[in-house]
């Protein structure tokens, strides 16, 4: 209890709640604007975290990703283009909500749901945190390895595309994080003398590459004044009957709150991954699934609130293990490096009130959620009136002084638009991009952990099985890859 207090004590102060409340409007205003993503958001915030203490810098972070992820939905819902990856997966229902009048219904749902979402992430993350902590202890380079592995694994299997795609689409992603210099030898790999390659290209350049530039690409094509003539109806108030409307899928959310942080707290996973998994399921278990893709609530339901419980999922194996659940996380572990504190199991040890007070943030920023979330949907569609020709290059501007921020260096940019390039090329031919994009996160821990483990067995892989949490990690992924092939032969011979 008093480290609870000391808690709210750091931060309920004006130096921590004024940033909080300006980051919360940046991210509401990212994330409404389509071809921005909240990793996007993230990243062009943290060089403002260089000059702030630490508590600020991450709660501000807190701020811009929850409330981010959560306004990609209106343009999702307006205009049929998600404003973030994690609102793909039911754009369609929104938008046919829309053009059946109920924009404000949708709108509503996916505002009260993401922040009744993030609360339950960031519950289990306050509960369940400390004792993976003490589990964590346990982990060596093995067990590490068969996390990261998993982590890609899920991400794989639960891509919207078929397998083979998202194979090629994991293959491209770890060729490109093999750029730079190995994580134990030091040796240069794939950088054809280039000084700039030797630090690889940059996880942010190729985040907002691969998800920002394909749009622009495709206005570039064909162009499109104006999408918002699309718009058919008004918002209006977006809680009228929103209680009554959302009560018959009070288990579906709560499938939502479950799914969203269990596959937070997968390495690697994410929002994006989440929503569509929350879906599926929401899907498979529906006693309506035909009405699903023609404007239904239901699926719009469990999947925003999948959302955001997966931000607060995503925070577990960051704070406990040092592991980023999705590439928000993967942003937060450099700042927290940055302001000297180690990610791990003794972040809860050492740092008691620091670590409370940052998880209280998340809850703070929730709450917060509710009336910003109004503002920006009340004048949503001023922004989005905006003609095309205007918006887009204001866009391409933002991402690549994006880009530029993190490394301060012109090669950053032109990493993005190779990236951007790759993006439109994958998504032409339906080649998932998100599987790339994880497996450029995980790669580098993958590999690490892989070569210290063989330094550690002295060659010998039979060690990776050596131990028993490592042996369960590694039976599980190899089911989950030689699944696939086995059931295909067994289909074949029968």
């Amino acid at each position: 209890m008093e480290t609870i207090v000391a808690g709210l004590g750091l931060l309920f102060q004006l130096e921590v709640l004024v940033p909080m409340l300006l980051a919360s409007i940046f991210g509401l205003a990212v994330g409404a604007i389509p071809g921005l993503t909240a990793s996007m958001a993230v990243s062009m915030l943290v060089p403002l975290t260089f000059f702030m203490s630490p508590l600020v810098a991450i709660s501000t972070i807190v701020a811009v990703s929850a409330m981010a992820i959560t306004s990609g939905d209106i343009p999702a819902a307006l205009i049929r283009i998600p404003g973030t990856p994690a609102s793909a997966a039911y754009v369609e229902d929104s938008y046919l909500m829309t053009q059946k009048g109920q924009a404000g219904l949708v709108l509503g749902t996916s505002l009260v749901t993401s922040a009744i979402g993030g609360i339950f992430g960031t519950l289990c993350l306050i509960f369940f945190a400390p004792a993976l902590a003490n589990f964590a202890l346990n982990f060596s380079a093995y067990e590490f390895f068969w996390l990261c592995l998993l982590g890609l694994s899920c991400a794989l299997l639960v891509s919207n595309s078929p397998l083979l795609k998202g194979v090629l689409s994991l293959m491209l992603g770890l060729l490109l994080a093999m750029v730079g210099l190995d994580p134990v030898a030091g040796q240069a790999r794939f950088t054809f003398d280039s000084v700039e390659m030797l630090g690889g290209l940059g996880l942010v350049p190729v985040l907002v590459g691969m998800f920002a530039l394909p749009e622009l690409m495709r206005y570039a094509i064909k162009p499109v004044p104006r999408l918002i003539d699309h718009v058919t109806a008004k918002t209006g108030s977006i809680f009228r009957g929103l209680f009554k409307a959302l009560w018959p899928y009070k288990g579906g959310i709560m499938q939502g709150n479950v799914v969203g942080m269990l596959i937070g707290a997968l390495p690697g996973a994410g929002s994006d991954v989440a929503a569509y998994v929350s879906f599926a399921i929401s899907k498979k278990f529906s006693k309506t699934p035909e009405l699903y893709g023609t404007g239904h609530l239901e699926g719009v339901a469990a999947a925003g609130a999948a959302n955001n419980s997966a931000v607060g999922g995503s925070w577990i194996p960051a704070m406990v293990f040092g592991i980023p659940g999705d590439s928000l996380s993967a942003i937060v572990i450099g700042v927290l490096l940055m302001k000297g504190i180690t990610p791990g199991p003794t972040i809860f040890t050492k740092q008691p009130e620091l670590t409370t007070a940052i998880l209280l943030s998340f809850i703070l920023a929730n709450i917060m959620l509710i009336p910003l979330g109004w503002v920006a949907i009340k004048y949503s569609r001023r922004l989005l009136t905006m003609h095309r020709g205007v918006l887009m290059p204001l866009i391409l501007v933002v991402c690549m002084i994006g880009a530029f921020a993190i490394t301060n260096s012109v090669f950053a940019i032109s990493v993005m638009l190779g990236a951007g390039l790759l993006g439109y090329f994958m998504e032409e031919n339906d080649i998932p991009t998100s599987p790339a994009i994880l497996a450029f996160v995980l790669c580098p821990m993958v590999e690490a952990n892989f070569l210290n483990g063989m330094l550690i067995g002295r060659g010998d892989f039979s060690q990776f099985f050596s131990r028993p949490i490592a042996a369960t990690l590694g039976v599980i992924v190899c089911t989950l890859w030689l699944w696939p092939i086995f059931s295909g032969l067994y289909r074949r011979y029968r």
